[in-house]
């Protein structure tokens, strides 16, 4: 089966994913290995900045989606946690299905962590402001993130970092 990864939001986060992708799914030869479509759509409008124009978001997200779905995958990821916001409206769109990464996340935990744990969450501000990730956790869950001073001084840091390349800068700031 053809996989379908809507990147660019973050073009280190869609490479990360690649490379894990096929780090998880390791086969003895090429041919063993995951096939899928990258499609790093770069120029979808800045999340944080377009929260309030909605549209303008969605419209970019759904045609690099569109243009997976017409390359025959029969599903399609977003290594983006903010551009899960659109996640509903986009899947109208299509007629494959688009992985929710909140939603795996929630999962996962529910199975791994008892009910009413505290989970930390380390993200951008959008994905806070957006609650994709409060919609699902705050049933079961209780969210943790950093406060204002420590989010802009270490989280948007790291966030800058990791997005430049700079992993070790990265992990420094989050210490």
């Amino acid at each position: 089966i053809m996989i379908g990864i809507l990147g660019g939001m973050g073009t280190r986060a869609g490479l990360d994913f690649c490379n894990k992708l096929a780090v998880l799914n390791r086969g003895k030869n090429d041919q063993n290995y995951p096939m899928f479509i990258l499609y790093n759509k770069a120029n979808i409008p800045n999340r944080l900045k377009n929260i309030k124009k909605y549209k303008n978001v969605l419209k970019s997200l759904i045609a690099g989606c569109r243009l997976l779905q017409k390359n025959k995958c029969k599903f399609i990821v977003m290594p983006c946690n903010t551009a899960h916001y659109w996640q509903e409206d986009i899947q109208k769109k299509i007629k494959i299905p688009l992985i929710s990464m909140p939603k795996e996340v929630y999962l996962h935990t529910k199975k791994t962590c008892k009910k009413n744990y505290k989970i930390g969450i380390l993200c951008k501000e959008a994905t806070i402001k957006t609650k994709v990730y409060s919609n699902y956790f705050d049933k079961s869950f209780q969210l943790v993130s950093p406060g204002k001073i420590l989010q802009k001084n270490s989280v948007n840091k790291a966030i800058k970092f990791l997005k430049m390349g700079r992993v070790k800068d990265a992990e420094n700031v989050l210490k």
